[in-house]
């Protein structure tokens, strides 16, 4: 559509002329990397902002603009830029030597708050990423199964070899993957029935995170619980991202134990790493006392930074109580924003839950990514840049990550960019999701 295009090339016209030191080190960068950065997600056109500094929950850029950071690293930034337990943590760590070649008590005791802080785990092991928690999960429910067909679900993302936008990506590990779609219990119970003896596992988001911060369905859930347990698969939750809402993620809201469950993103205060852990018998494999036959090796899985920072993080800062105090506001914020455009009669949701947000051009929720529209995909590149033209930070893609140190005022400042973006594209919306 013609105007919508000529309003995002004029909102893309008017970000480059605020952000030359930005344009001019993306376009030097590319000598070096190949579009200029390394991680695909962090491109947009006409190009990113490079960010030279942050603190609490705001980050300032080459160009010396201030934004509130809704991207919160894509929920790896729970704990914001500068938190001082964090930053203690570290600095001391550092003070004490790194690279040991042994086991440490940082590990032991970040071992210790995540098992007890979930009913399913029994034991853990960590890794350095979410994608290789995923990846060790697999493995092992292949090895332990003897199978080799994993289930998966459209639209979803388990790290940068496992993910499967509109089913599939070039760059995935050669598993026997089998897709079904995401919260259509009686479509997946199906699909169970058909190849279940083949299965070693299903891996589910319990929040479909990529595809849109779509909640899973109760029912849904519970039916995978049940048809991995009939089928003697193992069912793994990602909770990478959501293990942050609440107590103990979307398993300990919805009373829902999986078999294993993978870790990552904000459990090392933002610094690198990743978990996966499960059933005693289960992690048993992992155990070399035991004559365990999955030999997990990996030279920074318990590296002392990560380690002392997620035993701060976990410890300190985000407590059971905190999870739930801050579940509860970010929730309110998120239903600020479906209030905000309840009154302004825009179709746009706030689609999620807590602190993980999507803004979808839709009047209702979205329960399942065939019901995102090409109007709404066509959109997000105009609410993206706009927000950004008014000091606030979201996801290429409408996604919105809360963070601890967010108060009111930020808030305040995020409602407003939306609100100004209504104000000023609403006829073309409606356009467009007429068109």
């Amino acid at each position: 559509m013609q105007a919508l295009k000529q309003a995002i090339d004029d909102a893309r016209s008017r970000y480059a002329s605020l952000n030359p030191q930005s344009q001019t080190a993306a376009r030097d960068a590319e000598r070096y990397m190949p579009g200029g950065n390394t991680r695909a997600v962090l491109h947009y056109d006409p190009f990113p902002l490079t960010m030279t500094a942050g603190q609490g929950a705001e980050l300032t850029d080459l160009d010396g603009h201030r934004y509130v950071d809704f991207v919160g690293e894509f929920s790896a930034g729970l704990f914001g830029h500068s938190d001082e337990n964090i930053k203690e943590a570290v600095i001391d760590a550092l003070g004490k030597g790194i690279v040991m070649g042994s086991p440490t008590a940082y590990e032991r005791e970040l071992a210790r708050l995540l098992c007890e802080r979930f009913d399913s785990i029994d034991q853990l092991r960590f890794c350095n990423s979410g994608t290789e928690a995923n990846l060790l999960a697999l493995v092992a429910a292949r090895s332990i199964t003897g199978r080799d067909k994993i289930l998966v679900f459209d639209e979803s993302y388990h790290g940068g070899v496992l993910k499967f936008p509109s089913g599939g990506n070039a760059l995935n590990v050669p598993f026997d993957f089998v897709l079904a779609d995401y919260n259509d219990a009686k479509g997946t119970a199906e699909v169970f029935e058909q190849c279940g003896t083949e299965l070693a596992a299903v891996i589910v988001e319990p929040i479909l995170g990529a595809g849109g911060n779509i909640a899973a369905d109760q029912d849904f859930l519970e039916m995978l619980r049940e048809m991995a347990t009939k089928h003697d698969a193992l069912l793994i939750f990602d909770e990478i991202k959501t293990a942050r809402l609440g107590t103990a993620g979307i398993q300990g809201m919805m009373g829902i134990e999986p078999d294993l469950t993978t870790l990552g993103k904000f459990i090392a205060g933002g610094l690198p790493t990743g978990a996966f852990g499960g059933r005693s018998e289960i992690m048993a494999q992992f155990n070399p006392k035991l004559g365990g036959t999955l030999g997990h090796a990996g030279t920074f899985n318990n590296n002392v930074l990560s380690m002392a920072a997620g035993c701060a993080a976990m410890g300190k800062i985000y407590t059971p109580q905190c999870a739930v105090d801050f579940f509860d506001r970010s929730e309110a914020f998120r239903q600020s924003l479906n209030e905000l455009f309840a009154t302004k009669a825009v179709p746009m949701h706030a689609n999620g839950m807590g602190s993980m947000i999507a803004i979808h051009f839709s009047s209702t929720p979205t329960t399942k990514p065939a019901d995102i529209s090409a109007g709404c995909r066509s959109l997000r590149p105009l609410l993206h840049m706009e927000m950004l033209l008014q000091g606030v930070l979201v996801c290429g893609r409408g996604d919105m990550f809360l963070s601890l140190p967010m108060n009111e005022t930020h808030f305040a400042k995020g409602r407003l960019a939306l609100e100004s973006f209504i104000d000023r594209h609403r006829p073309l919306i409606e356009l467009v999701l007429q068109d």
